[in-house]
């Protein structure tokens, strides 16, 4: 069958089909492409589009030749039941592979609370649902990648790298409902994920060279394994509380968050929300706590520590705060005191503490700042890993990107701003919308009244 002859056998549905697949598939790639016009080679693809819809000089569903007939139709003569089978299992896998690929980029994905940063709020175990629609779908820095999986292919699959390193697309982000509030619960890449340690990814990459000195981290592979870079897309997704937006100033006293504008001159005391938690030293009269008392309590299996015969450490919202304090065997309920929580953003270079951190200034886009001596090096990183500018002392620098703060509701068992600095807009992905399922890994079983339950701004 000549070219003529397949025109004219095509139907009005496929070429609708095929145009507006055609419109999708431009549509995207200008998307993609505007302002990075090497990647216009993508629309050399169009051709197969069509043609899939219309002349089909591909044969795409090839193995339906080897369809068995049915009762009424005559004798296949390449008919093989067994290989139609098989191809028909691959075509449906591949198809759904496909779909999974860009509802996972574009519209929604799965993530599962791992850590007890912001427990009471979000508990471990909580699988979420995340609209990428919030804050705007992202282009794929790295598009070509293994659905499902965030950056390392399952061992059984042979591990490595889920994604290729070619093509990398430039940051872009559709219009979304809103951006990033104080108070929103938000799902982003790791900003000090971009480089990592094999076998020791926490703490960070970063934090090993403060301690151990960038040398050894590099040369002692035996302890900290081979040193990965990722691309942003390719990162850890974390899960904390936005507690700064651009052009916000914010300091941290007493462990009370204080902020103002840009254009605000007082400082402005942040609501302390019901879910928080700090972590306490109890004070007992030699009593032991029953695992049915703090059960009762709230205190996970994994936060319950005795330190002596009369010392226990928990971390404590302030109502389980008043109610323990009732119990008659406590005789004393202190905060943990702030030099437990380590060194802080940027590490080495400020007296600040997790408990009293600041002032800073969050960076919004455009935002012009003279670099001085004071703040260089809490701005250092943003213009080395995220923007990829020079920066030095007595230069006035202009921020490219909008930047937040973040934290966790449980304010001394959690990672956040506060050890790795600021978040770029290019590293949000989106957020949380509801639980669609919660396990308790303390009872092995499933809580059935937090399913369904929105995530709490």
């Amino acid at each position: 069958m000549n070219f003529k002859e397949r025109i004219n056998k095509v139907n009005r549905k496929g070429w609708i089909r095929a145009g507006i697949w055609s419109a999708l598939y431009i549509a995207f790639i200008v998307w993609v492409a505007w302002g990075d016009w090497a990647s216009l080679g993508w629309l050399l693809l169009l051709p197969l589009i069509i043609d899939m819809f219309t002349t089909r000089y591909i044969n795409y569903t090839w193995w339906h030749r080897y369809k068995p007939a049915k009762k009424d139709e005559p004798q296949n003569p390449h008919a093989n039941p067994i290989l139609y089978t098989i191809f028909s299992w691959i075509d449906a896998i591949l198809f759904a592979l496909i779909a999974v690929y860009f509802i996972n980029l574009y519209i929604f994905q799965n993530y599962q609370i791992p850590s007890s940063s912001l427990e009471k709020t979000l508990c471990r175990g909580d699988f979420l649902f995340v609209s990428k629609m919030a804050y705007g779908p992202r282009v794929p820095q790295t598009p070509l990648s293994m659905p499902l999986v965030q950056h390392t292919m399952p061992n059984w699959l042979g591990g490595g790298k889920s994604y290729f390193d070619k093509p990398q697309w430039k940051y872009k982000r559709l219009k979304g409902w809103t951006t990033p509030q104080k108070g929103h619960i938000v799902v982003f890449n790791f900003p000090a994920g971009d480089t990592v340690c094999s076998k020791m990814q926490n703490p960070d990459y970063h934090t090993l060279c403060h301690y151990y000195g960038r040398e050894r981290v590099h040369q002692d592979k035996k302890t900290f394994g081979d040193i990965v870079t990722r691309p942003v897309d390719r990162r850890e997704n974390y899960v904390k509380r936005c507690v700064g937006t651009p052009g916000d100033s914010l300091k941290i006293v007493n462990n009370v968050i204080w902020t103002k504008g840009s254009s605000d001159s007082e400082w402005i005391q942040e609501p302390q929300r019901e879910g928080l938690q700090l972590n306490y030293l109890i004070q007992t009269d030699g009593h032991t706590f029953s695992n049915k008392y703090l059960d009762k309590m709230g205190i996970c299996i994994e936060d319950r520590r005795q330190l002596n015969a009369t010392t226990w450490h928990f971390p404590l919202t302030q109502d389980m705060k008043d109610e323990l304090a009732k119990n008659p065997h406590v005789n004393q309920i202190v905060v943990e005191p702030e030099v437990n929580g380590g060194d802080v953003y940027p590490l080495g270079h400020n007296e600040w503490t997790r408990d009293n951190y600041g002032p800073i200034y969050i960076p919004s886009k455009g935002d012009k700042v003279m670099i001085t001596e004071d703040n260089y090096w809490l701005y250092k990183r943003i213009a080395e890993a995220y923007e990829f500018k020079p920066m030095s002392i007595g230069q006035e620098y202009e921020f490219g990107m909008d930047y937040y703060w973040m934290m966790g509701d449980n304010r001394h068992n959690s990672a956040d701003s506060r050890y790795w600095g600021f978040v770029p807009e290019d590293h949000i992905v989106g957020r949380p919308v509801f639980i669609w399922l919660s396990i308790d890994k303390d009872k092995h079983s499933i809580r059935w009244n937090r399913i369904g339950q929105g995530a709490k701004n």
